[in-house]
């Protein structure tokens, strides 16, 4: 079996070919180390950061950015997508806040990338602020 692969490890790119036979796997085409141990990983268990959003039960911040802590194998993003569709956050969170402890039967977490917590200065102020935090 042979793939042709471009790596994304760093800006060069390296146009890359791996063969998997009975013997191993075999990495042509990469200028560096980093190239092999992608090619590799991407071959036997290819994995992906998910970024997404989950709604939450805010008006004011009805989605929240999200993304996995680490990367998951790629046969279960639709799995966690699923999941992650059924989610709804119910208290304000900031970067990096924990939204779900381990996503779609993996040990990663995924996390809040924006501040919820910066739209409450207008939800609680006495004066009439619209969606985009300016006063009407």
């Amino acid at each position: 079996m042979e793939k042709m692969l471009v790596c994304i490890q760093c800006p060069q790119g390296c146009k890359l070919t791996v063969s998997h036979s009975g013997e191993g796997v075999s990495v042509t085409g990469n200028k560096c180390p980093r190239g092999a141990s992608y090619a590799q990983q991407e071959l036997i268990n290819p994995c992906r950061t998910l970024t997404t959003t989950v709604r939450t039960a805010f008006v004011d911040f009805p989605l929240l950015p999200v993304r996995t802590l680490g990367e998951i194998p790629l046969k279960s993003v639709f799995g966690a997508m699923g999941e992650i569709s059924r989610l709804v956050v119910k208290k304000r969170l900031r970067p990096g806040d924990v939204v779900l402890e381990k996503l779609y039967n993996t040990d990663v977490a995924l996390i809040a990338t924006d501040d919820m917590t910066m739209g409450e200065k207008y939800a609680k102020g006495s004066e009439d602020y619209g969606r985009d935090g300016i006063l009407s």
